[in-house]
């Protein structure tokens, strides 16, 4: 695990402002990481954050979220039921670009002498400004100061300032705006990130070989520009128009070109000193799956003209009040701790960049900050981001979860593929179709049904919106039980005592594959049939409509649901009573330790440095497995059992995955390890920010930023909503004095505030709602502040759990279980040198 025990950040270069994310010094070597954490979006568009003048970067990026291309994924083995068709996401016509020459030298943020530096990525303003002051070769100072937005209430909108003053003498100055073609047409200048070819990493997008956008539509009028492309294969289409405003007492003249892949728009001016150049480039994106590129020229055109008639300040002013109310609905505090709150808030605007205009398209791993992992969509969402949205910003919730009703039709089609009944939700898609090439550990991963069955029933208990599934929602529970149910098998002859099991399964955990009975499965699955059955009769009893079109649209029988109560009822949950923990699956106590504890850093992540079947031989995790489903179902296991499984799970965890700290940090905290869970935090909160996984630079960790929420909330202040009773008991670090932070509760939004010894409530809006802490009923009416004394934070336990710990243990047929590390491998690495080469 990687631990950032103390500020990782560089505080000379990164200062701390607990509402804004600032540069004082541009780095050229981390720039892909930079790129990443000063993106902008809004959950359907993001522009990296690169430099406007275009030439210095890791990677230029403008993605559009659910914009892919298709491709045949070609298996060296092929079977039947492969997936056949990947998808990835497409770098969008970059609009960003504007390039700066003064007396004909170009302005190169790498090597140019710059007197002054300032970029902030501003969490309030939600806006990327750059103020920067160049000596020239010549020695003239030229002021620069930019600003860019992608705004949250015209989902297909993006301003962008560039204002040039000559500080301290005339100068010619040429300022070239640009729509730059970056999938296809080569940038003079750099062509994008080189990657080596030899350097293999999963976690990366497929690179394409062959021309992506055709060119389809290309414009220009006046100050405003347009291109217009259709992808090669998948037939997605896209439009970008661009309209240029100057203000300026100075001469100028301009003039224009466009060509297929490159729209320009040329400011020629003969600047005085101390008489400011300022350009106004207005952007909109229009993509659709279907529809002809000059009709998404014809709505491009709309949206700027609407651009225009508001204008520049009023679109800023409702940025900030849009902001605003997100985070009267969502800022969590903590007092005293500056450093901690701007990167808890750098985490949380991520949320909101990945998810707010997202309006009924899925969140992607990386939301629109980069190409990582090709743009796909994974159960992430629903297990990590989907809690944030339906406890603090219901109607995006309702948006995600909409979504993937829309991909049930495909789903059903891949349980048929499968073999199964019901509907079976791939584990990685952009336009719903399964897009993992090594089933073992994507495809066998079944367990996305029950999470998204999981974030729909968390919901509707967080909101009370029953009508969603009486709508059509309560399709997915019917479809995934009928899979559960199909997929299991009873044990015993289907007696009284009989069981019920799931075999050949994958888990979260990506370092075990293709296992019998996987706890995680089984206990969500066992929560899944019984969410369908309640859904089912509590539709039937309350909106008899809407149940018989249920019946008359998927045959829906009372002996089908009473099966999926039985299997729920009779669901196998391994357990081992010689070790006393849940066995992550039927298999995996039968595997020898790997010692991570002595592992080189060296070899980490170890899906870059062994092979599967290595790994698949060890008792050894990615990530948080049996205990994620300790969190998710908690009220199904007892407190000592929770404290069993984490020490016996934490010191096997690799944390290779960044899902994993935030699962370890809310356990941790639950079950007494209070130093080890703030330290997970603090890894989870550095993901980015301190690039711990060395990746950053291929876009968010947004399931990371949604499980920093999540550790604050339900770690911290042990939250939790189990079929709608929530609960609280709180285990606030002793550093902390005060943690403070909203949630919506069935249309009530209260605020919650935690110190050591009470926890209060006050309901803001709403009619009021009932939660427990510790068992005592606490009625939250409106306007109203109740205060709860509590009696310590929960049990203190010191250090945290260790390999020694666990080996040397017993099996039940009295073997030891012992602790190795696989040397051949990194015997290999140290010989290298010494094997002769032809």
């Amino acid at each position: 695990m990687r631990f950032a025990d103390t500020d990782p950040l560089d505080r000379n270069r990164f200062p701390i402002d607990e509402w804004a994310l600032v540069e004082n010094e541009f780095g050229v070597d981390d720039q892909g990481r930079t790129e990443t954490l000063f993106a902008v979006g809004n959950g359907y568009l993001g522009l990296r954050g690169n430099v406007e003048e275009g030439r210095d970067g890791h990677l230029h990026g403008t993605f559009v979220n659910g914009f892919h291309e298709t491709w045949p994924i070609r298996h060296a083995e092929e079977a039947f039921g492969f997936a056949r068709v990947g998808q990835t996401i497409v770098n969008a016509p970059d609009a960003k670009v504007i390039r700066l020459y003064v007396d004909d030298e170009p302005l190169v943020i790498a090597t140019a002498e710059l007197l002054d530096y300032d970029r902030r990525l501003d969490f309030r303003q939600g806006a990327l400004s750059r103020s920067i002051e160049w000596r020239t070769p010549s020695g003239k100072r030229v002021r620069i100061t930019s600003r860019r937005m992608v705004s949250f209430t015209d989902r297909h909108l993006v301003v962008l300032d560039y204002e040039v003053e000559m500080l301290d003498a005339d100068a010619a100055v040429a300022i070239s705006s640009q729509i730059l073609n970056r999938q296809d047409g080569r940038d003079e200048y750099r062509s994008g990130v080189q990657e080596d070819p030899g350097v293999f990493d999963p976690r990366k997008a497929d690179m394409f070989t062959d021309r992506v956008l055709q060119p389809r539509i290309k414009r220009a009028q006046g100050d405003r520009y347009l291109l217009g492309y259709q992808c090669t294969n998948s037939g997605m289409t896209i439009a970008v128009g661009v309209e240029h405003e100057i203000a300026t007492e100075n001469e100028f003249s301009e003039s224009g070109s466009i060509d297929d892949d490159l729209a320009k728009h040329l400011y020629r001016v003969h600047a005085e000193r101390g008489k400011p150049i300022r350009i106004t480039k207005f952007v909109s994106y229009h993509t659709a799956r279907t529809v002809p590129t000059r009709e998404l020229a014809d709505r491009c055109d709309r949206t700027l003209d609407r651009g225009l008639e508001l204008g520049v300040a009023e679109l800023f002013t409702r940025q900030r009040a849009w902001l605003d109310d997100f985070w009267s609905g969502s800022d969590v505090q903590i007092e005293g701790q500056p450093e901690v709150q701007q990167a808890v808030r750098w985490n949380l605007f991520q949320l909101a960049q990945a998810t707010a205009r997202t309006d009924g398209d899925g969140v992607a791993a990386k939301g629109v900050s980069g190409s990582g992992y090709g743009g796909h969509y994974f159960w992430d969402s629903e297990i990590y981001v989907l809690p944030f949205l339906s406890y603090t910003s219901p109607i995006v919730a309702r948006n995600v979860l909409r979504f993937r009703q829309r991909m049930l039709e495909s789903a059903r089609a891949r349980a048929l593929e499968l073999n199964q009944r019901g509907a079976l939700f791939p584990w990685r898609t952009i336009n719903g179709l399964e897009s993992s090439a090594y089933y073992a550990a994507g495809t066998a991963q079944y367990h996305i049904d029950a999470d998204i069955s999981y974030a729909l029933c968390q919901y509707v208990a967080a909101t009370g919106d029953t009508d969603f599934l009486g709508r059509g929602a309560i399709d997915i529970l019917v479809e995934t039980a009928r899979m559960w149910e199909d997929l299991g098998f009873w044990r015993s002859g289907g007696t009284a005592d009989a069981v019920f099991h799931i075999h050949g399964v994958t888990g979260p955990d990506e370092y075990t594959t293709v296992v019998n009975d996987n706890l995680y499965t089984n206990v969500m699955a066992r929560a899944n049939l019984a969410a369908a059955a309640s859904a089912v009769d509590g539709l039937q009893l309350h909106d008899p409509i809407a149940y018989h079109k249920l019946v008359a649209r998927l045959g829906v029988t009372p002996p089908e649901v009473a099966e999926w109560r039985r299997a729920a009822a009779h669901m196998h949950i391994p357990f081992d009573a010689q070790l006393g923990v849940h066995p992550q699956d039927s298999a995996f106590l039968e595997k020898e330790l790997w010692d991570l504890e002595n592992t080189p850093e060296s070899r980490r992540p170890l899906l870059l440095h062994y092979h599967p079947l290595v790994i698949y031989r060890f008792q050894v995790l990615k990530q948080a497995d049996v205990v994620l489903a300790l969190y998710l179902q908690g009220d199904r296991f007892s407190d000592a059992e929770k404290l069993a499984d984490f020490e016996y799970y934490d010191p096997l965890t690799t944390g290779d995955s960044t899902l994993s700290a935030v699962v370890q940090s809310i356990i941790a905290a639950e079950v007494g390890y209070h130093e080890l869970a703030l330290r997970y935090f603090r890894s989870a909160l550095h993901v980015d920010l301190a690039d711990l996984h060395h990746n950053a630079a291929d876009g968010v960790h947004v399931a990371s930023t949604g499980g920093v929420w999540a550790a604050l909330v339900m770690g911290f202040a042990g939250f939790r909503d189990h079929l709608g009773t929530f609960t609280f008991d709180p285990r606030l670090p002793d550093s902390w004095s005060k943690l403070t932070f909203p949630l919506t509760l069935r249309g009530t939004r209260i605020r919650v505030t935690l110190e050591a010894g009470a926890i209060s409530f006050h309901a803001e809006s709403g009619d009021g709602i009932e939660v427990s802490v510790r068992g005592e009923r606490v009625l939250i009416e409106q306007g109203a502040d109740v205060s709860v004394p509590l009696d310590g934070q929960g049990p203190r336990l010191r250090g945290a759990p260790r390999m020694k710990d666990v080996a040397g243990s017993r099996r039940a047929d009295g073997t030891l279980l012992t602790a190795s590390i696989p040397t051949l491998s990194i015997d290999l690495d140290a010989e290298e040198s010494a094997i002769p080469v032809d």
